[in-house]
């Protein structure tokens, strides 16, 4: 006997429906390229030259048919999108209790840490039934991020910052894949998910303890001595970043924009593009100074840290 299933295995709570969606077009495709067919043999049979049908008494409209191949069409169309679109936003937009993990793309591995400190190589440990939020950018070029068991891909791009999330049902290990030509080596960029009972995850998460993301960006952000300018005190040199992440920020343009992971790794990379009200252009760049992983590493100190510093101060 044959084993060769059509689709790969349902391992998330979104894989049955991106399969149902998928059948969905495959059969309305079928159905209609099926009616297209036949109708064209028939009409071809029928009506071929030589042939004694009659070709009198024709109607050069019929208003009911057009009504029904435009409307019925139109109607299967619109639902057809309406069930897309509801995934697709629901497969963009993470539950709140999400864990986020980074992901980092080079090539050509996929580099991944964990809140915890936890660090891997090609592999990403999850607990299964909890919902899972990636964090990913790119170090060099355009890979992408492609778990099929899963049924999701999401682009991982240089310069900035998109997400995706999941939800495993089954423990065991899945095929993880890069499916953006990279360069020479893409081939190899492969790796796999490994879904744990939520135990076994938060032993393998001791077991393999490292110092954590928020302990070492804390560590550069001493390093390079930001605690020198971005002080909470009246006539520092920066803006003090407690409270930072989620606030809204002005410009000395008169533009705002809110504080997210994108605002800050730009303030990191390339300060001088946007100055906050009320500063000079002072900060240096640090772009080749500090890799990815370290930038995020210090957004995750600026995000829980020093916003816990404002939380104090209010208490």
């Amino acid at each position: 006997m044959w084993n060769f299933p059509l689709l790969p295995e349902q391992a998330s709570t979104t894989a049955g429906r991106v399969d149902a969606l998928y059948w969905a077009l495959v059969i309305v495709s079928a159905f209609f390229s099926l009616v297209i067919v036949i109708g064209l043999v028939y009409s071809a049979v029928r009506y071929r030259k030589g042939s004694k049908a009659n070709r009198g008494n024709v109607k050069n409209d019929y208003l009911p048919l057009e009504l029904a191949w435009s409307i019925i069409p139109l109607i299967i169309a619109f639902g057809l999108f309406a069930w897309s679109a509801k995934l697709f936003f629901d497969m963009h937009v993470p539950p709140r209790n999400a864990l986020e993990i980074y992901v980092v793309g080079k090539q050509w591995m996929w580099k991944v840490q964990h809140p915890q400190g936890n660090r891997e190589i090609n592999e990403l440990h999850i607990p299964v039934g909890r919902p899972v939020k990636l964090v990913m950018t790119s170090q060099d070029v355009i890979h992408s991020f492609y778990i099929p068991a899963f049924r999701v891909k999401q682009d991982v791009l240089p310069g900035r910052y998109t997400t995706q999330w999941f939800e495993a049902t089954k423990i065991g290990e899945y095929h993880l894949f890069c499916a953006e030509y990279c360069g020479t080596s893409h081939s190899s960029m492969i790796g796999r998910i490994v879904v744990m009972d939520p135990a076994d995850y938060e032993a393998w998460l001791g077991a393999n303890a490292q110092q954590t993301m928020v302990a070492s960006g804390e560590q550069l952000f001493k390093q390079f001595s930001c605690q020198t300018c971005h002080r909470e005190e009246d006539g520092a040199r920066g803006p003090s970043l407690a409270g930072l992440f989620g606030k809204t920020v002005r410009f000395t343009t008169g533009e705002t924009v809110r504080a997210d992971r994108e605002y800050i790794r730009e303030s990191i990379i390339n300060p001088g593009r946007r100055v906050v009200a009320g500063y000079q252009p002072l900060m240096p760049t640090y772009k080749s100074q500090l890799s990815e992983d370290q930038v995020n590493q210090l957004i995750e100190y600026i995000k829980e840290v020093e916003g816990k510093k404002l939380a104090s101060t209010r208490n």
